[in-house]
């Protein structure tokens, strides 16, 4: 019948030479790693949630990508949540005024790490969309295991947090569009006054690929196979594939759905468009 805390039992059994069986491991060992030599072999990715507007405006999340050689942002937004899209539109920037980094540092945040099942095909997941591009791209995608792990862009988020704050209220900000205004002058300034040269002259970013449509790249990207009527399903609706040359039908066909940011649909069958059209609703059959 008696009550003991927890660190009394410890104390007790200490005190009887009775440790824990338990075998601890020690501390990891743990050495600052070098920068990377050359711009554009690393960039390190992130979102930071935070009250950027400071109530006179919607909830905003900032998402931003910094250069591991130089300390520099090539590309930063920002974004009403943290979601695939920001991610898309962050690498599509990156790619159009910088090229194609060697490598993306990110967290293991849903949308970079894949596990959890597609709820139209059942499917179990082995990437993400965001995995996909990176893939298609020839972009290598590292996880990192810690916060630590990427803490030359959790620095910036403090860094940001203070000082882009106040720019913000400066500024008057209240909607996106004028808080990204902002955000493009600080994240130029802070370029200028903080951006490192890299240890290695030249840079490692690949120019884009020409024969490689950005629009077929940043999207959505899945397949369905197309029903014996020659429809699909996408997410709940039913979707009418009509003929096209040389392909009077695509029944049990592999058709790869691609949905923009605008939520528009191209259906692509072996690289060609197929056209396409909502499929009416199918008649309920009623007993006899």
């Amino acid at each position: 019948g008696m009550v003991l805390s927890r660190s009394t039992v410890r104390r007790i059994l200490l005190q009887a030479g009775l440790s824990s069986p338990r075998r601890r491991r020690p501390p990891a060992h743990r050495l600052r790693r070098e920068r990377f030599p050359k711009e554009g072999m690393l960039l390190q990715i992130d979102a930071s949630r935070h009250a950027w507007l400071q109530g006179r405006g919607p909830e905003l999340t900032l998402l931003a990508v910094i250069d591991d050689a130089t300390g520099t942002v090539p590309a930063a937004v920002f974004w009403e949540r943290e979601d695939h899209w920001g991610y898309l539109h962050i690498l599509q920037e990156v790619a159009r005024q910088q090229g194609l980094p060697m490598a993306l540092y990110a967290d293991r945040h849903a949308i970079f790490w894949p596990g959890n099942h597609d709820p139209d095909t059942r499917e179990v997941r082995t990437e993400t969309q965001v995995g996909r591009v990176l893939r298609e791209l020839g972009v290598r995608l590292i996880h990192a295991h810690s916060p630590q792990g990427k803490g030359r862009i959790e620095r910036w988020w403090g860094t940001c947090q203070d000082r882009l704050v106040q720019e913000l209220a400066w500024a008057g900000a209240a909607t996106r569009a004028a808080a990204n205004e902002v955000l493009s002058r600080f994240v130029a300034s802070h370029n200028r006054r903080f951006g490192q040269s890299p240890a290695e002259a030249g840079t490692a970013y690949r120019p884009w690929p020409a024969d490689l449509d950005p629009n077929r790249v940043f999207c959505l990207k899945e397949y369905r196979v197309a029903r014996r009527d020659n429809t699909v399903l996408w997410h709940g609706d039913v979707w009418q594939l009509y003929p096209s040359q040389g392909h009077p039908g695509y029944a049990r066909a592999r058709i790869d759905v691609l949905e923009g940011p605008g939520g528009e649909l191209t259906m692509v069958h072996k690289g060609t468009v197929i056209p396409h059209a909502r499929a009416p609703k199918a008649k309920k059959r009623t007993a006899a």
